[in-house]
This record gives C-alpha cells, structure tokens and sequence, in this order.
C-alpha cells in the first residue's frame, strides 16, 4: 500500500524545551489515522511540521514520496489547524468562493460538489452566523477539501461539538475517506478516535509511544479502552 506520510526521527526544540523526541510515524493511502495523546503531548506541534508552519530541529519528514520538494507537495494537504477562519455575515458558499480565488487551482464547479461531500448541499445560501457549531466546522472542511487534497490533517476537529456534531463529523470523515482520501486526525479522547481510525499513533511526552491497526487495537485492549490508554502512555489521567 503507498505511503503518504513518513517522519523518520523527527525532534522539535522551543528553547531548552524538547518537545517532540525522534518521532517516526507513517500514514498509508486510504487510511484514517488517528493520532492520540492528551493536551500538549506534541500533536499540534507535529502537525504543523508536517504542513509547514513550524520548523523541525531535526529528522525528515517525507510527504507523498518527496522529502526534499515539500512545497509543492504541501499543495495537496488539506488542513485545519486550530480555529478556522470562516466569514460569518457570508454565505458558505461566498466563504468557498473567497478560498477559491486565493488557491487559484479549482474552477466554480468545485464549490457545489464540496458543499455537498461535507453534507451541506441544501444550506449553501445559507448565511455562517446562522450555523450551528458542527455545520460550521463541516465548513471548515469543505474548505479543506476545495483544492482535492490528497491527505486531509485536521487538529482536534470535534473541541467543543455536542454529540450530534459529533456524529455528524464522524460520518463525514468516513464518507470522505471512502471516497479515497487519506485523513489524519488529532484528539485526547481516544473512545472517540476508536469509532473511527483504521490506525492510530499515540503520543505522550513528545514520543510515539504506540503504533497500531483498529485490528490490533481491539486485540491489545481486551475491552477497556480507557485502561489500556494509560498503560500505554505510562499512568496519569485519561484526559
């Protein structure tokens, strides 16, 4: 199966700091990549080496088979890092168009079929302010997929949702990696992740700590989830 991403002993320094320590890590075509570790693990911090917008101190980092053009290769990510910028007195719609001009590489017809794929076909016209929190982040998503990216990486896409947004999140990622995108996904509650990824990456402390398939995961843990996440990472509380 080809790889998509692959980090070979990745570190990361803020000062005397040393937060991410000799990280390997690879991503199949196709998967959904669940990447688990509790606030301030190093997940942010990976991420955006991966997309550009931090600096590694040292390690590679090899993206759609190029480590060494990863600018041209960062053109085919689609990403939401942190808070997305949406215009909330706009349609989603005009929200897509402004992206779209700035990207340059898609023509109009894209913007329906996006709207679509993240479940807001209907609601287009619909001004941003009037969304709920988890239309606005199936926003957000569409966004990310405007340019037809190839590996979609999102940061802790479901802060803040209720359990309807949630789900509704949920079944979008799947439906997209169906359609044969290669997702990767941060958060701390791994219950959640485990109703989705097909792989997982666990980090604590700046380390991957455990690398594993949903098959494998379901093996090792023997029924309690949570239990065997603190074994992982070393005790502590499962937040």
């Amino acid at each position: 199966m080809e790889t998509v991403l692959k980090i070979s002993k990745l570190n990361k320094h803020y000062g005397s700091q040393h937060v991410l320590k000799d990280i390997d890590m690879e991503i199949k075509k196709g998967s959904i990549y669940g990447f688990i570790g509790r606030n301030g693990a190093g997940k942010s911090t990976l991420m955006r080496i991966i997309c550009g917008l931090a600096r590694a101190g040292g390690g590679e980092v090899a993206l759609l088979g190029s480590s060494e053009n990863l600018s041209d290769a960062r053109k085919e990510l689609g990403v939401i890092i942190e808070h997305p910028t949406l215009y909330k007195g706009l349609t989603a719609y005009d929200n897509l168009e402004i992206q779209r001009l700035l990207l340059q590489k898609v023509g109009k017809e894209r913007i329906p079929i996006v709207l679509e794929k993240v479940g807001l076909g209907e609601v287009g016209k619909k001004k941003v302010r009037d969304f709920s929190l988890g239309m606005q982040q199936r926003l957000a998503l569409a966004l990310a997929l405007l340019n037809e990216p190839k590996l979609l990486i999102l940061d802790e896409p479901i802060n803040g949702l209720d359990p309807m947004g949630i789900i509704e999140i949920r079944n979008t990622l799947k439906s997209l990696a169906e359609s044969g995108i290669t997702v990767m996904i941060s958060s701390h509650i791994l219950a959640e992740l485990h109703l989705l990824a097909t792989d997982f990456g666990i980090i604590e402390g700046g380390r991957m700590v455990k690398q594993l398939t949903a098959a494998e995961l379901e093996a090792e843990m023997d029924g309690d989830l949570e239990s065997y996440y603190l074994e992982v990472i070393g005790g502590g509380k499962y937040v």
